[in-house]
């Protein structure tokens, strides 16, 4: 497995890590200031591990 490769791998191993936190936020009892940045921070960690795993898609086929 190329650097690259293992780097994005570890990458979206983190990036799953954040969104698990911000999930466990949302399944709390609701408290809105809470919930409405752990919501964002979701999102935005999501649309990153999405990219993250374009790129190892890309990595993939590219080797």
């Amino acid at each position: 497995m190329s650097e690259r490769l293992e780097t994005l791998k570890k990458a979206r191993e983190r990036m799953i890590e954040d969104r698990d936190a911000f999930a466990k936020v949302l399944a709390a009892p609701f408290d809105r200031d809470k919930a409405e940045r752990a919501r964002l921070k979701f999102i935005e960690t999501q649309g990153l591990i999405d990219a993250i795993d374009r790129a190892i898609a890309g990595e993939s086929t590219a080797t």
